[in-house]
């Protein structure tokens, strides 16, 4: 039998509509459209927008919310970070994965783009709490050449194995970064996820020592030396991307990359702070948003990171233009959607219902006279009311079913996993 459901009197563009679905697919969109059969959500007094697409995560990550507070990324990874993620088991990853959906879902997140060890655990979790997901067999050798073999096996078969996921959680090929994963490695994942249809999710140019590093080792910037490897002929998705020159952007724009800007994370690591927008959206570089994991952002709430990057744009290009709020929607949206090859991001028929209806009876759209701009600059994620991904309501009326045991098996977790450790 067919999932129906039918959003009643919600606000679309301004006017009172309902919105009508069937499997997962927005199907009509009118006045007065009949309910038949269908499951009822009352819309009076919200508006609708698409789910945000969060282009950058690590979603186990939640379990080392506020670790290494006040350190540089080199330090933060060598130090805190690493050693931390030797601890994490199976299950830690299963829960840890879980906090960070329940998170998403409160913020108005359909749809996620992870990297992270034992992704079939993650992908589990993800397929049932019922997020659109993409998770990444992640990569990084250290530059260990006797490690090949043994990845090139473990890729292929957890390549196999992710055949068997739910058709809303899709595998890729993760290439941490240029600095931690050999020459041959990376050309071998990058052809791997080209004979096999895969994205490929990776860091680049996080920080400006990253660029020296690279330009120290191989004479190029990382984008110039990933270019030189013609691995970015696959189908790529660089993560932070905020270290580029013109040559750079050049290169990404021809080579079709997709770039996620991660400003949060960038700032509290103190890696940087001009994000080239403007020049990589003229290029013609597809431009999207992401909160990188919580043990660096804190949070995954794509609103926040929405207001930081226009805050942040407007800011050191001295110009209150800059990122429009047409373009910033669509950066958390659809362009993240157009990114990972889906059809959400947009709110009509024939697209996915991956949506949010977000409260406008409070305070923060009081008075309303331009919605995106209180949503973006007013309002934060307690406005969203109720999320559908695929069809089906995830939330309602702020509430996930399970959050509760969620919350405390993250706590049981926690403490049995790091329990003598003091932070």
């Amino acid at each position: 039998m067919k999932s129906k459901l039918l959003i009643k009197n919600v606000t679309l563009n301004g006017a009172i509509s309902d919105i009508y679905i069937v499997d997962g697919i927005i199907t009509k969109i009118g006045s007065s459209l009949p309910q038949g059969r269908a499951e009822l959500l009352e819309g009076r007094g919200m508006a609708v927008i698409p789910g945000f697409v969060n282009m950058h995560t690590h979603s186990p990550m939640t379990l080392m919310r506020g670790v290494g507070e006040g350190l540089s990324l080199t330090e933060w990874l060598n130090d805190r970070i690493w050693p931390l993620e030797k601890r994490l088991d199976e299950e830690a990853i299963y829960w840890g994965t879980k906090l960070a959906i329940l998170e998403m879902f409160k913020s108005g997140t359909t749809t996620f783009n992870d990297q992270y060890w034992q992704e079939s655990v993650s992908a589990r979790a993800a397929a049932e709490m019922g997020i659109r997901s993409f998770h990444s067999f992640v990569i990084m050798d250290y530059r260990d050449k006797e490690l090949y073999d043994q990845i090139v096996e473990s890729a292929q078969k957890a390549y196999k194995e992710s055949k068997k996921w739910s058709s809303l959680n899709h595998f890729t090929i993760g290439i941490h970064s240029a600095y931690s994963v050999s020459e041959d490695m990376i050309i071998w994942g990058c052809k791997f996820a080209q004979e096999n249809n895969l994205l490929v999710h990776m860091h680049l140019s996080e920080t400006e020592r990253e660029n020296f590093k690279s330009i120290r080792e191989h004479s190029y910037t990382p984008t110039h030396y990933l270019e030189d490897l013609r691995v970015l002929e696959s189908n790529v998705i660089a993560a932070h991307s905020l270290w580029v020159d013109d040559y750079d952007i050049e290169i990404l724009a021809k080579r079709g990359v997709k770039v996620v800007h991660n400003v949060n994370s960038n700032l509290k690591l103190g890696s940087g702070f001009q994000f080239n927008y403007n020049e990589m959206r003229d290029a013609g570089v597809l431009v999207t948003l992401g909160t990188d994991g919580c043990a660096s952002s804190n949070n995954l709430d794509m609103l926040e990171a929405m207001k930081t990057a226009a805050l942040l744009q407007k800011g050191w290009r001295r110009d209150p233009k800059a990122l429009p709020q047409n373009e910033l929607i669509d950066i958390a949206t659809l362009n993240g959607a157009k990114a990972l090859g889906i059809n959400s991001g947009v709110i009509e028929e024939g697209a996915l219902a991956d949506l949010s209806l977000v409260d406008t009876d409070n305070l923060h759209f009081t008075p309303n006279f331009d919605f995106l701009s209180n949503l973006i600059f007013s309002a934060n994620s307690s406005s969203i009311n109720s999320v559908i991904c695929n069809g089906k309501v995830v939330m309602h009326d702020r509430y996930v079913e399970g959050e509760e045991e969620i919350l405390s098996n993250v706590r049981r977790v926690v403490k049995r996993v790091f329990n003598d450790i003091k932070f």
